[in-house]
């Protein structure tokens, strides 16, 4: 063990053999902040520690601005420990390391003068590992959302390659009217698709979705319309009850929310069915329910809105479609609820917003509010 001329003369009193066998540094400090005794670890962590102070704002890197004179007087004064951890240590040009710290007082009276004890904890080896594992899960996950984004946009694009093969077939033969029919619905496929990227992209960032006024009965008209085939192949039967007097909602992604849950109810009806749609405006919101008489949601439900969750059979769903829904909904100030019929004939989705034309940096703030 190394000692310091101020050591020796306190060293009678303290278990320095105990400080020496420690995997831990530790620093003995005096009065005035300077350091009287350190062990073998310490001096390999924190190296030129006569003064305390000034050898952990020169080292600990992530925390330089703070006043660590005032905070070990603090500690000195009011015998309260504090506490640091996972802080990036590194002295000069040695690796950095991750370190826990912890400062408290020791005693005052005359066997042992007033002072305090730093203990340094390295734990270098336990955060690389975290952040493997960590960036393991991440890739993880990358490769499932690699999957739902494949899913999400295969049904757009099939329906742009069909649209567009047509054109090529009535090009041949001249018939220009249904030519720019075909090439509008290619078009407006394409955008489907765009929203759908937008809507994926703005989960994984949890960035905000771009605000403005939209007509709750066109959406849900043009969101039944791109959904029909699909409908129509499940012999599901979609009956809308939308009064063209409703406020407008905010939010360009309120389309991919009800385009999900209406997939997502003729998907529960294998065997045909009737989904009704109806919206109405409560208080400042407008609140619309899909209600189907499909298979109907299972006793555990709770896990319904999470990512990757879904109670489709294997190859069937990703589980992304309603967590999308979710965030789109909340990042709006509004809400999606889930639950099964009172006949206990199917489920019922509903999705609530707040009415209004929303737009610019005020909107964003009355949102935040209301959540």
């Amino acid at each position: 063990m190394i000692q310091s001329p101020a050591q020796s003369a306190a060293s009678p009193n303290l278990p320095f053999g105990l400080f020496e066998a420690l995997p831990l540094g530790v620093v003995l400090f005096d009065g005035a902040l300077r350091a009287t005794i350190r062990n073998s670890q310490a001096i390999c962590l924190l190296p030129d520690a006569d003064d305390v102070p000034q050898a952990l704002s020169r080292d600990l890197v992530d925390v330089q601005c703070e006043d660590w004179a005032k905070n070990l007087s603090e500690v000195l004064h009011s015998g309260q420990s504090m506490r640091r951890d996972a802080i990036v240590l590194q002295h000069r040009t040695e690796r950095p390391r991750f370190v826990n710290l912890i400062i408290a007082a020791t005693g005052s009276d005359e066997a042992m003068p007033r002072g305090g004890i730093l203990i340094i904890e390295d734990v270098s080896s336990r955060i690389t590992m975290e952040q493997r594992l960590a960036i393991s899960e991440r890739l993880a996950a990358i490769g499932k959302l690699c999957a739902s984004v494949a899913h999400e946009l295969n049904n757009p694009l099939d329906g742009i390659l069909r649209y567009l093969n047509l054109s090529l077939r009535l090009a041949g033969d001249g018939d220009g009217g249904k030519l720019r029919d075909y090439v509008q619905a290619a078009r407006d496929g394409t955008v489907r698709l765009v929203h759908i990227v937008r809507s994926l992209l703005d989960f994984s960032r949890k960035t905000p979705p771009a605000l403005a006024g939209q007509s709750i009965s066109r959406l849900l008209d043009e969101a039944v319309a791109s959904m029909q085939a699909r409908a129509i192949e499940n012999n599901v039967s979609v009956v809308c009850h939308t009064p063209h007097d409703l406020p407008a909602v905010g939010g360009t992604n309120v389309f991919q929310v009800f385009c999900n849950v209406i997939k997502n109810a003729i998907d529960a009806m294998p065997s045909g069915g009737t989904l009704t749609i109806a919206a109405t405006s409560v208080d400042a919101d407008v609140v619309v329910s899909f209600s189907d008489t499909g298979t109907g949601l299972p006793d555990d439900s709770s896990q319904l809105f999470e990512p990757f969750f879904t109670t489709k059979p294997p190859g069937k769903g990703t589980g992304l479609g309603l967590a999308v829904c979710r965030e789109i909904a909340e990042r709006l100030g509004g809400s999606i609820v889930a639950g099964n019929r009172p006949d206990q004939r199917g489920a019922v989705f509903t999705v609530r917003l707040p009415a209004g034309v929303i737009q610019g940096t005020q909107a964003t703030a009355d949102i935040e509010a209301r959540r």
